[in-house]
């Protein structure tokens, strides 16, 4: 059986990585300019201030009402499968919270700026995709030559994410799980009373 975290490690989970964004966004911004880029590790690693009106790593978004709506929808949905699955272990519940905490640190930017503050800059690998035509429809290609400028709540969803897809590939989905053992409680009760 695994062991699980209490609301309380949750909690701290939370609001230990939701300090942590906003508190480094804050002080990018009150000591950086808009567009100004810091080398850390030559070209590979910069802090680059950059605003990014739209989602995770860069993604532009045309409507922000629309988007912002989803992303509350999204962050309530990953509170209430954290309850729901509060005994679904440890790593489980801190996929869960980091996700929470990424969700929250961009909205709550959202919210009051207008747009997020990124300013992780990594020069990782270069994609390229070409253009292509599939059952009728023309792809234009992609081409990128360095990792969008991200912050510490993409990388809290992002590693969140990872926790949970590694998760139910070992575990199974804890969905299937939950609503499973949810079936079987009455039928335990009747079995224990006969």
């Amino acid at each position: 059986m695994q062991k699980n975290l209490s609301y309380a490690s949750m909690l701290g989970i939370i609001v230990g990585t939701l300090f942590l964004d906003q508190i480094t966004k804050y002080i990018i911004k009150s000591s950086m300019n808009l567009g100004e880029s810091i080398r850390v590790i030559g070209n590979f690693f910069r802090i680059t201030y950059v605003e990014n009106p739209g989602m995770a790593f860069g993604v532009r978004i045309q409507n922000g009402t629309l988007f912002s709506v989803l992303s509350i929808v999204a962050a309530l949905l990953v509170f209430y499968y954290l309850v729901r699955l509060r005994n679904g272990g440890w790593v489980l519940q801190t996929a869960l919270s980091l996700i929470a905490a990424g969700a929250i640190g961009n909205l709550l930017d959202r919210f009051l700026y207008g747009k997020v503050v990124d300013f992780l800059d990594f020069e990782f690998f270069d994609i390229s995709i070409p253009a292509f035509n599939v059952l009728g429809f023309h792809f234009n290609g992609y081409s990128m030559t360095r990792w969008p400028v991200f912050n510490i709540a993409d990388s809290a969803v992002t590693i969140g994410m990872i926790f949970l897809i590694g998760y139910i590939m070992f575990m199974g989905d804890p969905l299937k799980n939950l609503y499973h053992t949810a079936e079987e409680k009455p039928d335990s009760q009747e079995n224990t009373q006969a």
